[in-house]
């Protein structure tokens, strides 16, 4: 195994465990890790290069459920009994991003539509979140339905996947499949996993072609709706004002995360 290889793994471990939290995005983790630009043209542009685009998808997958599988269950737990702690180290790390995308949309002098396209992005994951709540409610009883249905959801979660500051955790608790999904993981359940991963793999298959396209007619205006996707999942997970021993906690967990992706951020550069 090369370095490349073993890095490819290790960035997937890293957002495969990233996408359990609800309101993190594994694009967006992607993005600061500097996968995310070659993840896009790998899938959209497949068999141009098939043979290193495959190797590239084949070590960031294995990567990435390896990461879910080894993170699932300490990650959920950290995050519920230190709810506070993790949710501001997880806000760092998402603002960490934002000067290397605002580098990716190469924007030298700021102009007023630069701020409309930033404030779509941010009202974009806002109406996402505001979606109420068990749209789908799977029911294995409904045969071919219960079938169809994980395969729909699949394909919403992997807009969520593939665009970043939009959380599949989060996707998936507006789709009421939250719960059951980490329970289906936990439990290896095929007759679950199999449609919502196949819905997942067809709905990445469709979005990023289109967002490749969209970053090399139109970078400057995508990269900054993406920074309004980023800026509004910050929002989204904010989890407000701590209190006692958490006030001097926080903003440590914070400043340490964000100091740790700008470092991976200036590494890529």
């Amino acid at each position: 195994m090369n370095r490349n290889t073993f890095v490819d793994i290790i960035k997937g471990v890293i957002v495969g465990g990233s996408m359990l939290v609800p309101g993190v995005s594994g694009a967006t983790m992607a993005m600061i890790l500097g996968i995310y630009d070659h993840l896009v043209k790998a899938v959209s542009s497949f068999f141009s290069n098939w043979k290193q685009n495959a190797v590239l998808l084949g070590t960031f997958t294995a990567g990435g459920i390896i990461g879910i599988l080894l993170f699932a269950k300490p990650l959920l737990y950290a995050t519920e009994k230190w709810n506070m702690p993790m949710m501001y180290f997880f806000m760092g790390a998402v603002a960490g991003s934002v000067p290397m995308i605002f580098g990716k949309a190469g924007v030298r002098k700021f102009r007023p539509m630069d701020l409309v396209s930033m404030l779509l992005g941010a009202a974009m994951v806002w109406m996402i979140g505001s979606l109420p709540a068990g749209l789908f409610v799977t029911d294995p009883g409904r045969g071919a339905v219960y079938f169809a249905l994980l395969v729909a959801a699949g394909v919403i979660a992997a807009v969520a996947l593939v665009l970043p500051g939009i959380s599949v955790s989060y996707m998936l608790l507006v789709l009421g499949m939250y719960e059951s999904t980490i329970k289906a993981i936990g439990d290896l359940s095929l007759s679950y996993l199999v449609p919502l991963g196949g819905g997942v793999i067809l709905g990445v298959i469709l979005t990023t072609k289109l967002l490749e396209t969209a970053m090399e007619r139109h970078g400057r205006v995508t990269y900054l709706i993406i920074l309004g996707f980023v800026i509004g999942s910050i929002l989204q997970v904010f989890p407000g004002v701590p209190k006692g021993f958490e006030l001097a906690l926080c903003p440590v967990m914070f400043l340490i995360s964000f100091v740790i992706i700008r470092k991976l951020s200036a590494l890529e550069n």
